[in-house]
């Protein structure tokens, strides 16, 4: 029995070291590129991609503890998963050779190469996260971007000068999982799901999104791309609460998301239509999930529905404890927790946004190619 465990675990290692070297071939054929693709690189989110801006609030949505970070170079740095999250690959990708920095505590030079200001437990709606505690929503990370577009103006001498160079960045936006997770379908601490149906309640976030992405654009932002919901009901949490056999996704949550997805792909289609020089694209991240959770083998994936780390059924009761030790084959896991993917699913996610691999993937294009516009 105890050969059989070394054989496992020896074998969880070897799977593991053949990720990280994924991980460093996907950096080095990056970084070997002279320039960036783009000059900066500004990204807009939840705790999907935060990276540390939720360390010096009070919250309890925060990861810069141990066993978070466990396979990323700079340990746990407050990204919610065990390594790479998505953004970290799209900036690999389009040739930075350090990651974006998170807005809190940014130099005066970082800002010319773009910051991250996500925040978790963030949502688009004001209230939405509220219960955990400090967060930066969704209005907070544009005023924060309004606070660099100035800092820009005065560093590169006129306003003139700082649009010509936002107008070539890439900004990434990704709002709207915790307004459905954290919000909408948390009756005990909101009253939306009784206020709005689902219909109502993705036009009303859809109309506040709209407000705020068109303040980006007023403030120099014009190749973005929206990142959509994803699988929010197919997530360890949503699956140990409400699915009757652990392993069905939740419908009623993954309706409700596909509408709000919707409305996402007709303000892209409004917004490049009617503002001028805008290049705003859709990322069909529900998509995208879906595709790999429906043949999650030829994808490197065996463990779709629990969490790496985690309590309770499915680990989804809580997110990963403070030294908890995570499983070993995490490179076979689609999920790290009670609600964020592991580094293996980010790099799936990350590359396909970058690349689009179906058409569906991606309205109308695709990072590499909104880079070039």
């Amino acid at each position: 029995m105890h050969a059989v465990v070394r054989r496992k675990s020896e074998m969880g290692r070897r799977r593991h070291v053949v990720v990280a070297v994924l991980v460093g071939l996907l950096v080095a054929a990056a970084t070997a590129v002279a320039a960036p693709q783009v000059p900066c690189y500004f990204v807009f989110g939840d705790s999907l991609v935060d990276n540390g801006n939720n360390n010096v609030i009070v919250s309890l949505a925060r990861a810069n503890y141990p066993p978070y970070g466990i396979d990323f170079s700079g340990g746990p740095t407050g990204r919610f998963s065990n390594g790479l999250t998505t953004v970290d690959v799209l900036s690999k990708l389009l040739g930075f050779e350090d990651f974006i920095p998170p807005f809190a505590g940014a130099s005066s030079e970082q800002l010319l190469t773009g910051v991250n200001f996500a925040s978790a437990a963030a949502g688009i709606r004001e209230e939405t996260g509220q219960q955990l505690g400090g967060r930066i929503s969704f209005s907070g990370q544009v005023e924060n971007y309004q606070s660099v577009v100035r800092a820009l103006v005065t560093m590169l001498g006129s306003e003139a000068a700082a649009a010509a160079r936002l107008r070539k960045c890439i900004f990434t936006v990704g709002m709207g999982s915790n307004d459905y997770l954290n919000n909408y379908f948390m009756p005990a601490f909101y009253s939306t799901g009784s206020r709005f149906t689902p219909a109502q309640y993705a036009d009303a976030l859809a109309a506040q999104y709209s407000r705020l992405l068109q303040v980006l654009y007023s403030y120099g932002a014009r190749k973005v791309a929206l990142m959509g919901v994803g699988q929010v009901g197919c997530s360890p949490n949503e699956l140990a609460q409400a699915s009757a056999d652990g392993v069905t996704c939740v419908a009623r949550i993954d309706a409700a998301i596909r509408m709000f997805n919707q409305r996402l792909v007709s303000l892209v289609d409004q917004f490049n239509d009617k503002l001028p020089g805008a290049h705003f694209t859709y990322v069909n991240v529900y998509g995208i999930f879906e595709d790999i959770l429906r043949s999650p083998g030829a994808h490197g994936l065996k463990v779709t529905n629990q969490g790496c780390c985690g309590v309770g059924r499915n680990n989804g009761q809580v997110t990963c404890l403070p030294f908890q030790m995570p499983c070993a084959n995490r490179d076979e896991y689609l999920f790290w927790d009670a609600f964020h993917p592991t580094e293996a699913a980010n790099i799936l996610v990350g590359k396909r946004v970058y690349s689009a691999r179906l058409s569906t993937d991606v309205h109308p294009f695709d990072i590499r190619t909104l880079a070039r516009l």
